[in-house]
Formats: structure tokens, sequence, C-alpha cells
């Protein structure tokens, strides 16, 4: 009993040292970048509308933080609707492919052709279709972004099934939404996770470019625009910061359901080890 209340008292600092052995080089790569950005600016007198040194930036940030958070409010409904819509499209498509799968073969390759329109192109498209004003437009181009990669990936994972686990199904006269929920979709759940980490982060650039083409005037692709135009660029640069933050946050909150939704699978105990 004695040993049992040590061991368990003494796991708690293992997994804090663990922790912090995947924190502490990522916080001494934050600071040493910033440091020689900071001095190397300083060094060779980089002019502002070259690059800001990181504290002018940062004095930036907070003279201007309520202005840039609540745009950076407006970009993220537009990136969370683009999503939604996006993921939602690319997961009922390959459902039905994986229902049909010899027309998986062309309609991927038709989604990999259409999916390399620029984003250039299509944001003054989706703005002259619904508005420029409109949030629609923003998530409309989120959207696509985020649909290829969440089609084409949760195809593979729908598809990639065990020979052996589809004619054990199919021995128990299963039905055919019967093997998608209890077979396919739990098969695919990692590749969707994955294509969810890179369509996350495409949903914020996709709003954030096309908001450059127009949007709402409390947009954050709007801010970084504007005063970059007028020229503020250490602004700029903290909308630009920011911009980047939600998409790491992004990045993280899809990491996070990860976790919780799918703690059996393989590759998170192997990060855990």
């Amino acid at each position: 009993m004695a040993v049992t209340q040590a061991v368990t008292q003494a796991a708690p600092p293992s997994a804090l040292r663990t922790q912090l052995g995947r924190i502490l080089p990522i916080a001494v790569t934050a600071v040493v970048i910033l440091g020689v950005w900071q001095l190397a600016i300083v060094a060779f007198d980089v002019p502002s509308f070259i690059l800001p040194t990181p504290t002018a930036i940062l004095s930036a940030f907070a003279s201007q933080f309520t202005t840039i958070m609540s745009a950076s409010r407006i970009t993220v409904e537009a990136v969370l609707l683009g999503l939604l819509m996006g993921v939602a499209g690319g997961v009922a498509v390959a459902l039905v492919l994986s229902r049909f799968p010899s027309m998986s073969g062309p309609v991927l390759t038709v989604a990999v052709i259409v999916n390399c329109a620029p984003i250039v192109a299509l944001a003054p498209i989706f703005n002259n279709w619904f508005g420029v004003t409109s949030l629609v437009s923003k998530a409309g181009v989120a959207a696509v972004m985020v649909f290829f990669p969440v089609l084409v990936n949760t195809t593979r994972g729908l598809l990639q099934v065990s020979p052996l686990h589809l004619e054990l199904m199919q021995s128990l006269a299963a039905k055919p939404r019967h093997v998608a929920l209890m077979l396919r979709l739990p098969n695919a759940l990692p590749f969707l996770f994955n294509a969810l980490k890179l369509g996350s982060t495409l949903a914020v650039i996709g709003v954030i470019v096309t908001e450059y083409f127009g949007g709402p005037s409390n947009a954050l692709g709007v801010y970084i625009a504007y005063q970059a135009a007028l020229p503020r660029f250490e602004y700029a640069w903290a909308g630009i910061l920011v911009a980047s933050a939600l998409g790491l946050a992004m990045f993280g909150i899809v990491s996070l359901l990860e976790r919780l939704l799918m703690p059996w699978h393989a590759s998170l105990h192997d990060e855990n080890a």
C-alpha cells in the first residue's frame, strides 16, 4: 500500500517534467528568435517599413488591443462558418464516394484540379457574388479551401478499411449505413483530423486574404491592409501576428479534439510514450 502511494505521488512530477521538456525548447527558441530579430534591426538600422522591431509591434498591439481583438472576432466568425461548411460538404461527398467507390477516382481527380485555383482569384469572385461586406463571401472562400483536403483525406479513410473487417460486417448482414457508421467512419477519423489540422489554418488564410479585397471595416484583414497603406507597419504586423496566433489556436483546438475523441488511436499513444 505504501509503495503504491509512493508511486502515485512520484508520477505527477515525472509528467510535469515531461511537459516542461516539451514546452521549454519551444519557449527558448521563441525568445532567441525575438532577441536576434530585435538586435539585428537595431544593429543594422533596418527601416520600419521593411521590418519593425518586436518591441514596436508589441507596443502597437498594446495601444490597439481593443480594436484588433474586435476585428479578430469578426474574422473568427467567418473562419468558423467556413470551416463548418467545408467539413460538412467534404464529409458528405466522401460518404457518397465510399458508397460508390467507382466514382471516387474521377471525382477526386476533378477535386485536385479545382483545388489548384488560386485563392487570390477566388476572393474577388466571391465578394462579387455575395457582397463585399457579407460574412458568406469570406466563409465561402474558407469553405472551398477546407472542402478539398477534407474530401480527399476522408475518402481515403473511408475506403481504406480492412477487407477482413468488411467481410465480417457483410457476414453479419450489415446494411450499408451500418458499415459506414460502425466501420468506415471510425477508420476515417484519423484521416479527417489530419485534414482538419490543415483546413483550420487554411480557413484563416482564406478569410484574411478575402478581407484584403474588401470586407467589414472592423475585420482583421481589412485592418491589416489599412494599416499597411497608411503606412503604419508596426500596427499592420501586430494584426499579422494576431492572425498567425489565430491559426495556431485553431490548430491547437483541433489537436485537442483529436485527443478527446480518439484516445484509442496508436499515433496518440506514440506521442505520449
